[in-house]
């Protein structure tokens, strides 16, 4: 029965092997067939075409689904948490203003509201709004723009706007002596650049499409990066090449550039460059990359990073190799011989494993009862070593750099690093290193193995300096770097917060860790020797376990570092409790030289009771923004602010609401807080109302998923 066992396994490494010979793999490492991980470009769409079928083994019919392929309708430079400096702005400006809580100092993020300190600009559904807001007494709405598509983001620089939006296109492409173009329906990123000098009305000015979704922008000076992601489409003959529009008119084909190592998916992803200032002055490049996930940028380059993911190949060198580097070595000396003797020959696979599987039934029937099993034992121990050695290897990030300078586009390297990234706060640029911290987590057949890194890359993304196994059996939940310290959250059942000195590149070390109950969701700079926290607190619940309660900030003193503390918390809500500012931190507003923390906040103020007008038990919340006072002393709630008339939230709106308060933000003495319903207006030293004013707004476009 055991030899039946062992053969049939054999059996199956076998099939499906594609190579005569195999070479020995070391440590589960397995180099591609023809692969030298050198950068490379297509010179056309036909050798792009005959790459994917070599690396495939097909002739076409298929897509290489990739990216978010959605049809629309369906030093370290940490960035500064103070004051905006003023910009010229027709009228009456406020002395100091909000911006968008960004990573990186001088690197501006998109979003769907923005501010100057005089007009609030907000993406409200499938309208741009322009509202005059400073005073806040006087404030109304200057303008409503109708966008075509999905927008998604904005920039605003001086009277130059630009909206980033997602639409559906129909193309036409003729394939090989094909007779007439053929219809298919794509995604593309819109890029909509508008002068504003007059808020009452927009002028578009350059209208630019890429192939693709959009995946996210960044602004630098006058120079604006996006980065559009999009399937390689391949059936037949035709390969959707990227390009570029401007208007209807097409003006760039990127130039494509790949690694020749296969990838289980490909995604082409499109960096433009635009000069908000000079539209006319645009570049792009695309890279064939695997499926991205999170993205990092500086002032000088961008990392975008993807899970390795091996092609099938790989698998099956690796089943035919496991014999060989496993089992084999178990057997005596003789048969060990013999089947590497056959290995070695010129028959067949099939005609291979015919003579292998006879010297293996042969020594297994002529072993006593106790070498089977003591055979058995070695075996199995030797596999679970190997597979974890595989699982290891598999469980990798890539990371693209790409350098970036006043909208030039280059190419830099590409490294590789263990485990998985968590967001972009898992990544930070100082000087010529590039700092990560990653969770790696992989399952072999009798084991579950989870912990955590962190990594130092040189300037060629080659590791310098390595510190790994934190924290085993936790995750990361969130990360921040601060000059030459990580400040790290794991979780299991309590919440570590780990001080982590990356002074010595080569050698990063832990300095000091703090368990607390809870964990940290986001973390953000107070100042040198407090970190601020928000996620959500725990408690043990009756079975022994952990149960997930309200959110939670936190203040922390990471002055001795060796020692941090918590000085304080503020516990909101039960369980269920959620705030937008735990996934986007673009919805958290600080400011230390106001006192002032606000986070948006979905309450869950009671426990389930039931409601004769839906006919089932419902939770009972209140929806708004907690605004706090905050020192290094701690936090003092200063008010609460809900855009519903009522305590209540209708219960259909159970995941988000037309009053749900997504942004906030601030302009001299005023708190304002924007819904897709509304936005207000609040006296920053009371928190009373001042005036609100009524955003364009569809509830039939909501329910069909329009925020």
């Amino acid at each position: 029965m055991v030899i039946l066992i062992l053969a049939m396994i054999s059996i199956a490494i076998f099939n499906g092997c594609v190579q005569q010979d195999a070479k020995p793999i070391d440590g589960g490492n397995v180099t591609i067939p023809g692969s030298t991980q050198e950068l490379k470009k297509f010179a056309s769409a036909y050798e792009l075409r005959e790459y994917l079928k070599a690396s495939t083994g097909s002739t076409g019919a298929f897509d290489f689904l990739g990216g978010d392929r959605v049809l629309a309708g369906a030093e370290s430079k940490v960035a500064a948490p103070g004051v905006a400096s003023p910009q010229p702005v027709q009228a009456i400006q406020a002395p100091d203003y909000s911006k968008t809580n960004i990573q990186v100092e001088g690197v501006d993020e998109a979003d769907f509201v923005k501010n100057d300190g005089k007009y609030i600009y907000v993406l409200a559904q499938d309208k741009l709004v322009i509202v005059d807001e400073f005073p806040a007494s006087a404030a109304n709405i200057l303008s409503t723009t109708m966008m075509e598509g999905r927008p998604k983001d904005i920039f605003v620089n001086g009277d130059t706007l630009i909206v980033f939006l997602e639409d559906t296109d129909t193309v036409y492409s003729i394939q090989e002596y094909d007779y007439m173009p053929r219809p298919r329906e794509t995604m593309k990123t819109v890029a909509m650049v508008y002068d504003i000098s007059n808020r009452k009305k927009p002028e578009e000015i350059a209208n630019y499409s890429l192939n693709g979704n959009y995946f996210q922008s960044r602004m630098i000076g006058d120079y604006v990066y996006l980065i559009a992601k999009d399937y390689v489409y391949y059936t037949g003959d035709l390969v959707d090449m990227p390009s570029i529009r401007k208007g209807s008119e097409k003006i760039i084909a990127p130039g494509v550039y790949y690694f020749d190592n296969p990838e289980q998916n490909y995604v082409f992803h499109t960096i433009a460059s635009i000069n908000i200032k000079k539209t006319d002055s645009i570049d792009a490049k695309t890279f064939m990359m695997g499926y991205s996930d999170n993205l990092y940028v500086s002032d000088k380059n961008i990392y975008i990073t993807y899970r390795k993911n091996m092609p099938g190949i790989y698998y099956e060198e690796q089943r035919q190799e496991q014999f060989y580097a496993v089992v084999v070595p178990q057997l005596p000396q003789d048969a060990r011989d013999k089947i590497n003797e056959i290995r070695n020959s010129n028959l067949n696979l099939h005609e291979k494993w015919d003579k292998i599987s006879s010297i293996l039934e042969e020594t297994f029937n002529r072993m006593t009862e106790k070498e089977k099993q003591t055979y058995q034992v070695n075996v199995q121990k030797a596999l679970e070593e190997y597979e974890m050695k595989l699982a290891q290897e598999r469980e990798k990030t890539v990371i693209q750099k790409i350098g970036i300078d006043k909208g030039s586009i280059e190419y830099k390297a590409k490294g590789e690093i263990p485990g998985s990234l968590l967001n972009q706060f898992s990544m930070d640029e100082s000087g010529d290193y590039f700092r990560v911290a990653t969770t790696s987590q992989f399952w072999t057949s009798n084991s579950n193995v989870q912990y955590n890194n962190v990594y130092v890359m040189d300037n060629d993304l080659e590791i310098a300096g390595k510190l790994e196994k934190i924290a085993q059996d936790e995750r990361i939940y969130s990360t921040r770097f601060i000059g030459n310290r990580l400040y790290m959250v794991t979780f299991k059942r309590m919440d570590p917060l780990f001080v982590i000195d990356l002074s010595n590149p080569d050698k990063p070390q832990v300095l000091g860790q703090l368990k607390i109950p809870g964990f940290s969701d986001y973390l953000h700079p107070y100042d040198e020797n407090h970190i601020i926290g928000v996620g959500k607190e725990t408690a043990e619940n009756e079975w022994g376990g952990v149960s997930i309660k309200g959110v939670k900030v936190s203040l922390f003193d990471v002055s001795d570092v060796n020692k941090p503390k918590q000085i304080d918390t503020y516990e909101i809500g039960k369980a269920g409790t959620d705030s937008e500012a735990l996934r986007d931190h673009k919805a958290f507003l600080f400011d230390k030289n106001k006192n002032l923390l606000v986070i948006p906040v979905r309450e869950i103020t009671a426990n389930e009771q039931y409601d004769s007008r839906y006919g089932y038990n419902v939770q009972k919340v209140w929806q708004g923004a907690y605004i706090f006072n905050i020192t290094p002393d701690g936090f003092k709630l200063k008010g609460k602010i809900s855009h519903f008339d009522g305590f209540e939230e209708p219960n259909y709106y159970y995941w988000g609401s037309p009053g749900a308060v997504r942004r906030s933000l601030f302009m001299d003495d005023v708190l304002y807080t924007i819904s897709a319903r509304k936005v207000m207006m609040n006296n920053l030293s009371d928190i009373s109302e001042i005036k609100s004013i009524d955003l364009p707004f569809s509830k039939n476009l909501f329910e069909s998923g329009w925020n």
